[in-house]
């Protein structure tokens, strides 16, 4: 379990000293869940923007390819983690 995961456990007032590891493993992964929903949850914003310059294609088209840039870089957050 990492460092960050402990500590947002012992804040959300889990009492770590007492779990077993099966219910530290169990919590590690709600946390990676909760997490992979929230990037997905991201990225989902990014893709559903609307063009600003859509009367303009080449603009629109840059825009476009930016706002889905960024989507797939918040789902490759989770890769990288």
């Amino acid at each position: 379990m990492t460092e960050n995961i402990i500590k947002m456990a012992k804040e959300a007032g889990f009492a770590m000293a007492w779990m077993s590891h099966e219910e530290h493993q169990c919590i590690e992964r709600l946390v990676n869940l909760a997490q992979a929903a929230e990037r997905e949850a991201c990225a989902k914003v990014c893709e559903s923007l609307s063009l600003e310059w859509e009367e303009q294609p080449n603009i629109a088209q840059i825009e476009l390819a930016t706002m889905l840039d960024c989507a797939l870089a918040i789902r490759a957050r989770g890769e990288v983690c």
